[in-house]
């Protein structure tokens, strides 16, 4: 089945081609760990998680690369504040996004590189940027120059030209031109690492094409992916980088996710309207927020109010339920719960065309519906059809699992069986004592 992809560097839909047969390797810019995450650090987290879990299910081999970026002048501002060094500023953070990743279910990345574990290979970056005439240093500050790029603006569609009319430039600045970026900047306040230039840290720019190419050996990847905001300047400065220094894009396919709005307005700092993520997995659930994120497609804005999240629980309750009752008929069957089934034997078609056309997950949603409805419809039959017993719920299995939802179910004993097997003969019996005895004994052990 081919997988149909929104370039952001074409603007238009393409047929997913992998550098390699059978592999794909995708590269998501991580947050910079100066603070709690917010919602819409979680937008990125789940699109490409949904986006993994669909390319593992078609059988691909899936390398997911993560950063972290835990040197940055709001880390040293934060590590001021809270009387902390650097260090234990992003060990803090990066603990309470790794607590909301795990919170969304989401998977971990094969790799989740750090800027600080990475800077001999960033020094070694811009030297050779600048031995090739592509960076110039000024007192220990180290710029790129854009102007020796013919194509930048080539992925936010902006022309060199433009961007300079828009530009200003201070009076004692020291680049060459406006646009050039900071590689390396000379530094007396907060950690700083010896270089060629002088005591430093490095631009924000060159760290995600530093730790993909150390991490792929020749910088070429299949997908880039994060945020909307990223696309200018910092993935356009990232092609521009790598194209200077090996000569091609450093990645075949950009996708570039919404952004989040609260009670239909934009969330921001300045609105005072952020929400922050293990807040609201912590009062809503690890499930609700990725329904909420799922349930548009990926490149529109998502909206959050506590209104739509309950409405999101009432949806996912509706789903368990689901299948919580199926995997109950599937024991008292005596019908496995583990197998791997082939596509060919699910109910699954239309769903994963939905996934495949640009990832949309709306769509998807609603061939889950259909299953849950149909499903429903099965389970209230006298004569249960066990053959589609067995279809129903490894289809909801691997639908649940491709989308990232976590649902428990009851795992019967065979005391539980006769349990039920004796509710089932009072109220046959008309023996409603009994019966609601029964009743509220499988209700305590969540089997009803």
């Amino acid at each position: 089945m081919d997988i149909k992809i929104y370039n952001s560097l074409s603007n238009q839909i393409e047929v997913f081609k992998p550098l390699k047969e059978g592999q794909v390797t995708i590269y998501v810019c991580g947050p910079t760990v100066y603070n709690y995450v917010h919602v819409g650090n979680m937008r990125p987290v789940v699109v490409f998680d949904v986006l993994r879990r669909l390319f593992l299910h078609l059988g691909y081999n899936v390398t997911f690369i993560s950063n972290f970026t835990d040197i940055d002048d709001k880390i040293i501002k934060q590590a001021q504040k809270e009387n902390l060094s650097e260090a234990e500023i992003a060990e803090k953070y990066i603990k309470a996004f790794e607590e909301a990743r795990e919170g969304v279910n989401a998977l971990k990345p094969t790799y989740q590189p750090r800027v600080t574990k990475t800077m001999d290979q960033i020094i070694q970056f811009v030297k050779d940027l600048e031995d090739k005439g592509y960076a110039y240093n000024v007192d220990g500050d180290v710029y790129f120059r854009v102007s020796k790029i013919k194509d930048y603006g080539c992925l936010s569609n902006m022309k060199i030209d433009d961007l300079l009319v828009g530009a200003r430039i201070e009076e004692d600045s020291k680049k060459e031109s406006p646009l050039d970026f900071a590689l390396w900047k000379k530094t007396d306040e907060g950690i700083k690492f010896d270089s060629p230039w002088g005591k430093g840290r490095p631009g924000w720019h060159s760290e995600c094409v530093v730790m993909i190419n150390s991490l792929t050996g020749d910088g070429r990847i299949d997908i880039h992916g994060g945020g909307f905001d990223l696309k200018f300047p910092h993935h356009e400065n990232e092609i521009a980088q790598e194209e200077a220094l090996k000569g091609h894009k450093i990645a075949t396919y950009w996708m570039h996710n919404g952004f989040i709005n609260v009670d239909n307005v934009k969330m921001s700092k300045s609105l005072g309207n952020v929400i922050l993520a293990n807040d609201y997995i912590k009062e809503f659930g690890g499930n609700t927020v990725r329904f909420l994120l799922v349930n548009t497609h990926y490149r529109l804005p998502v909206n959050f109010s506590n209104e739509l999240a309950t409405s999101a629980i009432k949806e996912l309750n509706k789903f368990e339920a689901t299948f919580k009752n199926l995997a109950v008929q599937m024991q008292l069957n005596n019908l496995p719960l583990d197998l791997k089934l082939d596509d060919s034997k699910l109910d699954i078609q239309a769903f994963l065309e939905a996934l495949c056309d640009d990832l949309n997950t709306a769509n998807a949603l609603t061939e889950v519906y259909r299953v849950v409805k149909e499903s429903n419809i099965l389970l209230r039959n006298k004569e249960l059809n066990l053959e589609l017993l067995n279809k129903d719920f490894y289809t909801l299995k691997t639908m649940f699992d491709i989308l990232g939802f976590k649902f428990e179910y009851p795992l019967l004993s065979d005391d539980d069986k006769k349990l039920y097997f004796d509710y089932n003969k009072a109220k046959k019996e008309k023996d409603f004592a009994t019966s609601d005895l029964l009743r509220a004994k499988l209700i305590e052990k969540k089997i009803l």
